[in-house]
Protein backbone atom coordinates (compact mmCIF):
# COMPACT_ATOMS: atom_id res chain seq x y z
CA UNK A 1 0.00 0.00 0.00
CA UNK A 2 2.79 2.42 0.85
CA UNK A 3 4.31 2.04 -2.62
CA UNK A 4 0.99 3.00 -4.23
CA UNK A 5 0.53 6.00 -1.98
CA UNK A 6 4.11 7.16 -2.55
CA UNK A 7 3.73 6.89 -6.35
CA UNK A 8 0.50 8.88 -6.23
CA UNK A 9 2.01 11.48 -3.88
CA UNK A 10 4.85 12.01 -6.37
CA UNK A 11 2.37 12.25 -9.25
CA UNK A 12 0.36 14.83 -7.32
CA UNK A 13 3.46 17.04 -7.20
CA UNK A 14 2.78 18.09 -3.63
CA UNK A 15 -0.82 19.06 -4.30
CA UNK A 16 -2.99 19.87 -1.31
CA UNK A 17 -5.64 17.71 -3.02
CA UNK A 18 -3.47 14.65 -2.27
CA UNK A 19 -3.54 15.34 1.48
CA UNK A 20 -7.27 16.05 1.32
CA UNK A 21 -8.01 12.74 -0.44
CA UNK A 22 -5.77 10.87 1.95
CA UNK A 23 -7.86 12.15 4.87
CA UNK A 24 -11.25 12.04 3.11
CA UNK A 25 -14.10 9.80 4.21
CA UNK A 26 -15.82 7.37 1.85
CA UNK A 27 -18.51 9.82 0.72
CA UNK A 28 -15.91 12.48 -0.12
CA UNK A 29 -13.85 9.92 -2.02
CA UNK A 30 -16.87 8.77 -4.00
CA UNK A 31 -17.81 12.37 -4.78
CA UNK A 32 -14.31 13.06 -6.07
CA UNK A 33 -14.65 10.17 -8.53
CA UNK A 34 -17.46 11.98 -10.31
CA UNK A 35 -16.09 15.50 -9.98
CA UNK A 36 -15.12 17.02 -13.34
CA UNK A 37 -11.51 17.99 -13.88
CA UNK A 38 -9.97 15.58 -11.40
CA UNK A 39 -6.50 14.41 -12.45
CA UNK A 40 -5.98 10.70 -13.00
CA UNK A 41 -3.82 10.29 -9.89
CA UNK A 42 -6.67 11.74 -7.76
CA UNK A 43 -9.25 9.38 -9.26
CA UNK A 44 -6.90 6.46 -8.74
CA UNK A 45 -6.27 7.40 -5.11
CA UNK A 46 -9.99 7.74 -4.42
CA UNK A 47 -10.86 4.45 -6.14
CA UNK A 48 -7.99 2.63 -4.44
CA UNK A 49 -8.97 3.82 -0.96
CA UNK A 50 -12.63 2.97 -1.58
CA UNK A 51 -11.68 -0.48 -2.86
CA UNK A 52 -9.57 -1.21 0.19
CA UNK A 53 -12.54 -0.08 2.32
CA UNK A 54 -14.76 -2.57 0.40
CA UNK A 55 -16.98 0.25 -0.82
CA UNK A 56 -18.90 -0.92 -3.92
CA UNK A 57 -18.68 2.57 -5.47
CA UNK A 58 -15.05 1.75 -6.30
CA UNK A 59 -15.88 -1.11 -8.67
CA UNK A 60 -16.32 0.72 -11.99
CA UNK A 61 -13.40 3.15 -11.57
CA UNK A 62 -11.15 0.26 -10.55
CA UNK A 63 -12.15 -1.82 -13.58
CA UNK A 64 -11.32 1.14 -15.79
CA UNK A 65 -7.91 1.41 -14.12
CA UNK A 66 -7.36 -2.35 -14.51
CA UNK A 67 -7.66 -1.73 -18.25
CA UNK A 68 -5.25 1.24 -18.26
CA UNK A 69 -2.09 1.27 -20.39
CA UNK A 70 0.09 2.10 -17.36
CA UNK A 71 1.05 -1.16 -15.59
CA UNK A 72 1.36 0.57 -12.21
CA UNK A 73 -2.26 1.70 -12.40
CA UNK A 74 -3.36 -1.78 -13.46
CA UNK A 75 -1.52 -3.31 -10.51
CA UNK A 76 -3.08 -0.84 -8.07
CA UNK A 77 -6.54 -1.58 -9.44
CA UNK A 78 -5.98 -5.34 -9.23
CA UNK A 79 -4.91 -5.06 -5.59
CA UNK A 80 -7.95 -3.03 -4.66
CA UNK A 81 -10.34 -5.21 -6.67
CA UNK A 82 -9.03 -8.31 -4.91
CA UNK A 83 -9.90 -6.72 -1.55
CA UNK A 84 -13.18 -5.16 -2.70
CA UNK A 85 -14.89 -8.53 -3.06
CA UNK A 86 -17.42 -7.42 -5.66
CA UNK A 87 -19.03 -10.46 -7.33
CA UNK A 88 -18.66 -8.79 -10.74
CA UNK A 89 -14.87 -8.62 -10.50
CA UNK A 90 -14.06 -12.05 -11.96
CA UNK A 91 -16.33 -11.50 -14.95
CA UNK A 92 -14.76 -8.08 -15.61
CA UNK A 93 -11.21 -9.43 -15.24
CA UNK A 94 -12.04 -12.35 -17.55
CA UNK A 95 -13.40 -9.96 -20.17
CA UNK A 96 -10.21 -7.89 -20.03
CA UNK A 97 -7.90 -10.91 -20.06
CA UNK A 98 -9.58 -12.47 -23.08
CA UNK A 99 -9.95 -9.26 -25.12
CA UNK A 100 -7.57 -9.69 -28.05
CA UNK A 101 -7.33 -5.93 -28.53
CA UNK A 102 -6.14 -5.38 -24.95
CA UNK A 103 -3.60 -8.20 -24.57
CA UNK A 104 -0.77 -5.74 -23.93
CA UNK A 105 -2.60 -4.62 -20.77
CA UNK A 106 -3.90 -8.02 -19.62
CA UNK A 107 -1.11 -9.06 -17.23
CA UNK A 108 -2.74 -7.77 -14.05
CA UNK A 109 -6.20 -8.99 -15.08
CA UNK A 110 -4.68 -12.46 -15.50
CA UNK A 111 -3.02 -12.28 -12.08
CA UNK A 112 -6.25 -11.03 -10.53
CA UNK A 113 -8.15 -13.98 -11.99
CA UNK A 114 -5.65 -16.32 -10.37
CA UNK A 115 -6.00 -14.59 -7.00
CA UNK A 116 -9.80 -14.66 -7.18
CA UNK A 117 -10.03 -18.40 -7.92
CA UNK A 118 -13.51 -17.76 -9.33
CA UNK A 119 -15.41 -20.08 -11.69
CA UNK A 120 -14.45 -17.72 -14.55
CA UNK A 121 -10.72 -17.90 -13.75
CA UNK A 122 -9.51 -21.12 -15.36
CA UNK A 123 -11.62 -20.83 -18.54
CA UNK A 124 -10.42 -17.26 -19.12
CA UNK A 125 -6.78 -18.17 -18.49
CA UNK A 126 -7.04 -21.18 -20.81
CA UNK A 127 -8.64 -19.09 -23.57
CA UNK A 128 -6.03 -16.35 -23.21
CA UNK A 129 -3.10 -18.77 -23.15
CA UNK A 130 -4.34 -20.70 -26.19
CA UNK A 131 -4.04 -17.65 -28.41
CA UNK A 132 -0.64 -16.64 -27.01
CA UNK A 133 1.21 -19.88 -27.71
CA UNK A 134 2.82 -18.70 -30.93
CA UNK A 135 6.63 -18.80 -30.44
CA UNK A 136 6.95 -15.21 -31.65
CA UNK A 137 4.02 -13.75 -29.74
CA UNK A 138 5.20 -10.51 -28.10
CA UNK A 139 3.00 -11.05 -25.04
CA UNK A 140 4.88 -14.00 -23.58
CA UNK A 141 4.78 -12.39 -20.11
CA UNK A 142 0.99 -12.52 -20.20
CA UNK A 143 1.23 -16.13 -21.40
CA UNK A 144 3.59 -16.95 -18.55
CA UNK A 145 1.18 -15.39 -16.04
CA UNK A 146 -1.56 -17.59 -17.54
CA UNK A 147 0.61 -20.70 -17.15
CA UNK A 148 1.50 -19.79 -13.57
CA UNK A 149 -2.13 -19.02 -12.82
CA UNK A 150 -3.35 -22.30 -14.24
CA UNK A 151 -0.70 -24.11 -12.20
CA UNK A 152 -1.89 -22.35 -9.05
CA UNK A 153 -5.52 -23.15 -9.82
CA UNK A 154 -4.67 -26.81 -10.59
CA UNK A 155 -7.76 -27.12 -12.78
CA UNK A 156 -7.69 -30.32 -14.86
CA UNK A 157 -9.26 -28.47 -17.81
CA UNK A 158 -5.87 -26.76 -18.26
CA UNK A 159 -3.99 -29.99 -18.98
CA UNK A 160 -4.05 -29.80 -22.80
CA UNK A 161 -3.02 -26.15 -23.01
CA UNK A 162 -0.24 -26.69 -20.45
CA UNK A 163 1.06 -29.64 -22.50
CA UNK A 164 1.14 -27.36 -25.56
CA UNK A 165 2.85 -24.61 -23.52
CA UNK A 166 5.71 -27.00 -22.74
CA UNK A 167 6.96 -26.55 -26.32
CA UNK A 168 7.27 -22.80 -25.86
CA UNK A 169 10.82 -21.97 -24.69
CA UNK A 170 9.75 -19.21 -22.27
CA UNK A 171 6.86 -21.21 -20.84
CA UNK A 172 8.24 -24.76 -20.68
CA UNK A 173 9.49 -24.78 -17.09
CA UNK A 174 6.34 -23.22 -15.66
CA UNK A 175 4.10 -25.44 -17.81
CA UNK A 176 5.91 -28.57 -16.65
CA UNK A 177 5.57 -27.45 -13.03
CA UNK A 178 1.86 -26.78 -13.63
CA UNK A 179 1.36 -30.24 -15.07
CA UNK A 180 3.12 -31.64 -12.01
CA UNK A 181 0.67 -29.82 -9.75
CA UNK A 182 -2.23 -31.19 -11.77
CA UNK A 183 -0.89 -34.73 -11.48
CA UNK A 184 -0.28 -34.33 -7.74
CA UNK A 185 -3.74 -32.94 -7.11
CA UNK A 186 -5.54 -35.18 -9.55
CA UNK A 187 -4.06 -38.66 -10.00
CA UNK A 188 -6.04 -39.20 -13.20
CA UNK A 189 -4.68 -36.02 -14.86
Amino acid sequence: MNDVLERLRVESDGSSEYARLLAADADELAASLSSPGQPLWARELAAYRLGLARDPRAFEPLVLLLNHRDPARCETAARALAVLGDPRTARAAAALATNTLRTAYALHAVRLLTALRAPESAPALIKTLERLLSPHDPYWRVALACVEGLAALADVRARDVLVRAQSHPRLAVAATAGLGRLAAGHPDA
